[in-house]
């Protein structure tokens, strides 16, 4: 099959288009024809080695943790899917090295959920690991009700944008932190948009003067942590994916995990029409590295997406 994978750490010039073997399929998981593959801020950190200290990495490495695809076969113990099903999945395993990056990937039933007809092949690809973040923040973390108020930093990326409509879905008040180009975006999800930076405390106490009930960080670097505290009455409201620090505040630190569940509660939104996947560009699987790269600068509204036919 063709596959993206690296042989070592490095910059996106580690990056092979190349041909390895077909994976094999154990009786817990199902073999899928990847149809799509969502491009996230993790990939080039596992290709840059930031993950080498937490979970045991082999190379070469098939790059990737999303998927939608096609169930072509099974293994002997599944029942949950049979060979023609539509899937999605956040295919992250105990180990790194057969990623989702490919034309074929042997996936546990536990990390997968139907696709729903209502997505394409590009947003249905998208959706796995930023909508399971946002869902596992959100809802699992910080316990968001109807009627509370939350401030998502980084609203109109990847995570962020998805974050917005479940928040929403749920009957928050979402007020959400984007540069200005993205302010009618977030409007258009239902978010109330403020610029970060300077100032940023007194722009979000000018909608909500008494602060509001929670805060998620999706973009690191210390200041929304900062902020957060500033307008967040209970510490343990601050949920980040971006700063460890958060756990020195008394917030929770949130690394995704996969979930069939999860994503089937996601699917069941988007069946509903109540969350979408905005796609901000399509990659062939060839050009993975130039899609990285693009992700790596940490301004895309949406989700980028290979394309793997």
């Amino acid at each position: 099959m063709k596959a993206i994978a690296i042989r070592k750490y490095g910059g996106p010039e580690v990056v092979e288009y190349t041909e390895l073997p077909d994976p094999k399929v154990g009786p817990d998981s199902v073999l899928v024809r990847v149809k799509a593959a969502g491009i996230n801020p993790v990939d080039w950190k596992v290709r840059e080695g930031y993950l080498d200290g937490l979970m045991d990495v082999h190379f070469p490495l098939i790059m990737g943790w999303d998927l939608a695809g096609v169930v072509l076969a099974v293994g002997g113990a599944v029942t949950e899917f049979s060979p023609g099903d539509e899937v999605i999945g956040y295919v992250r395993k105990d180990a790194v090295e057969h990623g989702t990056y490919a034309e074929l990937v042997s996936a546990p039933v536990r990390t997968l959920a139907r696709k729903p007809a209502a997505l394409d092949w590009a947003q249905a690809g998208g959706l796995p690991l930023a909508g399971l973040t946002a869902h596992q923040t959100l809802i699992g973390a910080m316990g968001l009700r109807a009627g509370e108020s939350v401030l998502i930093h980084g609203a109109a990326g990847g995570v962020g944008c998805l974050a917005v409509q479940l928040a929403v879905a749920r009957g928050a008040r979402v007020i959400g932190t984007a540069g200005e180009r993205n302010h009618a975006f977030l409007r258009g999800l239902g978010a109330e948009p403020v610029a970060y930076g300077d100032g940023l405390v007194d722009r979000v106490r000018a909608l909500a003067p008494d602060g509001v009930d929670a805060a998620l960080d999706l973009v690191g670097g210390g200041e929304p942590l900062e902020v957060s505290a500033q307008l967040v009455a209970d510490p343990s409201r601050l949920v980040s994916v971006a700063d460890y620090g958060v756990v020195a505040l008394g917030g929770r630190y949130v690394f995704v995990r996969p979930d069939a569940a999860g994503l089937a509660e996601l699917a069941a939104l988007a069946e509903e029409g109540r969350l979408r996947v905005p796609v901000a560009s399509t990659f062939p699987l060839a050009q993975a590295a130039s899609a990285q790269a693009l992700n790596a600068e940490g301004r895309t509204r949406g989700k980028i997406v290979l394309l793997v036919d």
